[in-house]
């Protein structure tokens, strides 16, 4: 069993939605926060309102992890602050949705950015203290999305497939030394992501709550899995792409995200 108490988590996208939830749920287990996002008067009221019900430590940096360099920069500023970093919570991310020609190729740099090379970049920066501890925990947030191509997000369900290789690459590399890593895979969950996305096509399958999401993946530390899907028809529906060709899959996911009342 992984002791939260008294323990410090790092968690990305932490304003709203999966991530706001993470740091409520940790905060109520004894673990004092650093809380990251763009938004500051969300991740301070969220500080303040963890550290007066449940008596931890919480810090606060904005920093928007879309743009060169910044996860990075988070990186030094949380080592320059003497923060022992136990517990890494990469949950920030955003999606495109639209025939791939009319993207803005900005946002979709943007969220090449933020959904891969973010992650990289903190990983790299806090595993060596966790592996001189001997512990920690590495929570990367992929998706349903991960497990098949995405046609008209196909920036997305990629990236999303990398958070889930990545993360399983590492757990095999690290579970004999004292690291948990776990791929948390939520389907269509209730949070802003889909107002970010612009196209309710995007939504499939029911929806799930942040609060089912974060009590599946703590459920999955506790038990040293590797990746995890949340929800039973979430899990069905990951299932069937490894008994169907990738060709027959991607004609599938095409005609359910084609966006509605734009045909090219």
């Amino acid at each position: 069993m992984f002791d939260f108490q008294g323990k410090t988590a790092l968690i990305t996208g932490a304003s709203t939605g999966i991530g706001a939830t993470f740091a409520r749920v940790l905060a109520a287990r004894g673990v004092n926060l650093l809380l990251t996002a763009r938004s500051e008067d969300k991740l301070q009221a969220l500080a303040a309102e963890c550290a007066v019900k449940h008596q931890i430590r919480t810090h606060v940096l904005p920093v928007d992890l879309g743009q060169e360099g910044a996860a990075l920069q988070l990186a030094q500023n949380i080592q320059q602050s003497d923060l022992q970093i136990d517990i890494l919570v990469n949950n920030a991310g955003f999606a495109t949705h639209g025939y791939f020609e009319t993207l803005s190729p900005a946002r979709d740099h943007e969220q090449a950015i933020l959904n891969i090379v973010s992650i990289v970049d903190l990983t790299h920066a806090l595993i060596p203290a966790m592996l001189e501890r001997g512990e920690g925990v590495i929570i990367n947030v992929s998706s349903t999305a991960a497990f098949q191509p995405v046609p008209y997000m196909a920036v997305y369900g990629a990236s999303k497939a990398f958070v889930l290789s990545f993360s399983e690459a590492l757990w095999a590399e690290y579970r004999k030394r004292g690291l948990r890593v776990l791929a948390l895979c939520p389907g269509s969950t209730a949070t802003p992501f889909f107002d970010v996305v612009g196209a309710e096509e995007a939504r499939v399958g029911g929806t799930r709550m942040p609060e089912q999401v974060v009590a599946t993946a703590l459920r999955a530390i506790e038990q040293g899995r590797n990746s995890v899907v949340d929800g039973f028809a979430n899990t069905l529906q990951t299932l069937s792409p490894r008994f169907i060709p990738r060709q027959i899959t991607a004609q599938i996911s095409e005609r359910l995200m084609r966006p509605r009342n734009k045909v090219l």
